[in-house]
């Protein structure tokens, strides 16, 4: 019974713990209530404050548009008003997308309604305003920021958002950046009509350089031989020729009647005579001309050799001219049957109330990732204290 009532007691007095110590505030504790105060109260207040007090209001206009590219295939397809309407292509819209975003663009809307002044207006808002005195490279970077463009490869359509501190300065941005698009979608218009009658042009300027050299040969030639059609006079001398050797044959027949009624000493024989020497001297002299007659000069055929070669190179310069003509229009009509323009399927919004700044999402994400910071720094300090 002692034993008992021993073992009684003793688990009586191990039951008896002793109370757990109220936790106690420390300094580390202190320390980690101040830096959530510092780190993430802090900031969320003040940008709170700065949101809601003295950002500007941001009216947004959204303009839409697309390159789109007119192809007709024949006269008869004109004609008939069948003109094929394709797709922009994909190179056109990427220039476009990439010259809304370059500083040319900034540089042309700066020029005609001064992005400085209309992106300074807010005189309390120094966060989202634009510092009239910066230079153009952080007009660039500013311009990105207030006008989104989204554009979508798979159908070429191009959406811009364009921000600004009034709503009229947002619709005169967007209708400026819509023209200056169209005037660029102008350029590569030209530029391609340029190239594709580029190579035709030169030929034609080459084929009208040819005709114009070939021409003027033969003119020199005309001048300096005095003859204008080197054919029409051998034709003129072959007939003169003709004509000689037919009154040659008849004098000579007239000659021997003549010597058959009568004696050797008539004065008419002697004239025939005359008359028949001085028509062969002239047939002689006639072939001379043409390079047939013995020891006669070969000037007539050598006019006339190179008279046909000279023929031949005009006919050769007009029959290019004719050809590179052709060539010519058959490019520049091609080039106008491929015009490209922009069709704006969204024109420029008149916003009625402010969509930006977007005060509650941004808040929310800046405390969001001062909160974030905040535990990632928490958890580096207990990593660190746990080790030492």
């Amino acid at each position: 019974m002692l034993d008992a009532a021993e073992n009684q007691t003793f688990v009586n007095i191990s039951l008896q713990a002793k109370p757990v110590p109220k936790a106690r505030l420390r300094k580390r504790h202190l320390g980690l209530i101040f830096s959530f105060v510092l780190c993430v109260m802090a900031p969320v207040a003040v940008s709170g404050w700065y949101l809601y007090e003295r950002a500007a209001d941001q009216y947004a206009s959204r303009v839409g548009f697309s390159v789109r590219k007119q192809e007709v295939d024949s006269p008869v397809d004109l004609l008939g008003g069948l003109g094929a309407l394709s797709g922009s292509t994909t190179l056109d819209t990427d220039i476009l997308y990439e010259f809304i975003q370059s500083q040319d663009m900034v540089e042309l809307i700066d020029a005609k309604l001064n992005l400085r002044a209309v992106y300074s207006k807010p005189d309390n808002d120094p966060i989202f305003s634009f510092e009239p005195n910066a230079p153009i490279e952080e007009l660039v970077a500013y311009w990105r920021d207030m006008v989104a463009v989204y554009y979508d490869s798979g159908t070429g359509l191009i959406d811009l958002r364009v921000r600004a501190f009034e709503t009229e300065d947002a619709v005169q941005i967007a209708e400026e950046t819509l023209k200056q698009a169209s005037l660029m979608i102008n350029r590569l218009s030209a530029v391609a009509r340029e190239d594709s009658t580029r190579y035709a042009r030169t030929e034609l300027d080459q084929a009208v350089i040819r005709l114009k050299i070939a021409r003027q040969k033969l003119t020199q030639f005309r001048v300096q031989e005095n003859i204008v059609d080197p054919e029409a006079d051998v034709q003129v001398q072959m007939s003169l020729l003709g004509s000689m050797q037919q009154q040659l044959a008849e004098s000579l027949i007239e000659l021997d009647l003549l010597l058959e009624n009568t004696r050797e000493g008539d004065t008419r024989v002697s004239n025939l005579r005359r008359r028949v020497d001085i028509i062969q001297q002239r047939i002689e002299s006639e072939r001379q001309k043409f390079g047939i007659g013995g020891d006669g000069n070969q000037a007539f055929s050598t006019l006339i050799a190179e008279f046909e070669a000279l023929s031949v190179d005009l006919e050769f310069a007009q029959t290019s001219y004719l050809s590179a003509l052709t060539g010519y229009n058959t490019a520049i009509r091609q080039a106008q049957q491929q015009s490209r323009y922009l069709a704006t399927y969204l024109k420029p919004t008149r916003p009625q109330s402010a969509e930006f700044p977007q005060r509650l999402i941004l808040l929310g994400m800046i405390s969001l990732f001062a909160f974030l910071i905040w535990s990632l720094l928490t958890l580096v300090y207990y990593s660190v204290k746990d080790r030492t």
